[in-house]
């Protein structure tokens, strides 16, 4: 399914986090209609993950008074790669996920090989085959789908 047929998930099960930080706030899903498949909820339910992470990134970019252009990513999720582009699109940046998702366990291993003394530098993990995601979603569909979330946020 190409489009979330108007329905938006916010998945505030333990309330909403950083950076809303309203504990009261409860998890919905909203833009049901008699038209709207699982697709549409799946597909809301992977725009949910990323618009949770644009609005981590715009209080960053706020605080530190720059603008992202770039996001290097790692972790389990990024292997889904209509979740990497959905979080290009709506972050108007370029998503950079490196060919080893995990990297958490290489960078335990580099910080207690450092602790013991070892200076241990293996090749680049991070660069080494990344796919890079660009975003390719026309500005005013990005915005329609950020003025939803915000507007279900409100209501959550």
């Amino acid at each position: 399914m190409s489009d979330d047929g108007g329905v938006t998930i916010v998945p505030a099960l333990a309330g909403l986090g950083a950076p809303h930080w309203r504990s009261e706030a409860r998890g919905a899903i909203l833009g049901l209609t008699r038209g709207t498949r699982a697709a549409h909820i799946a597909r809301a339910a992977l725009q949910a993950i990323a618009l949770q992470n644009v609005d981590l990134v715009r209080a960053m970019e706020q605080d530190a008074a720059r603008v992202l252009t770039s996001l290097r990513v790692d972790g389990g999720a990024t292997a889904n790669n209509l979740l990497m582009q959905i979080q290009a699109d709506l972050l108007g940046a370029d998503i950079i996920r490196p060919a080893q998702v995990e990297l958490t366990a290489l960078g335990a291993a580099r910080l207690a090989a450092e602790g013991v003394g070892l200076d241990i530098q293996p090749k680049d993990a991070t660069d080494s085959g990344a796919t890079v995601f660009h975003p390719r979603m026309p500005a005013p569909e990005r915005d329609r789908i950020l003025s939803r979330w915000r507007e279900a946020i409100s209501k959550a």
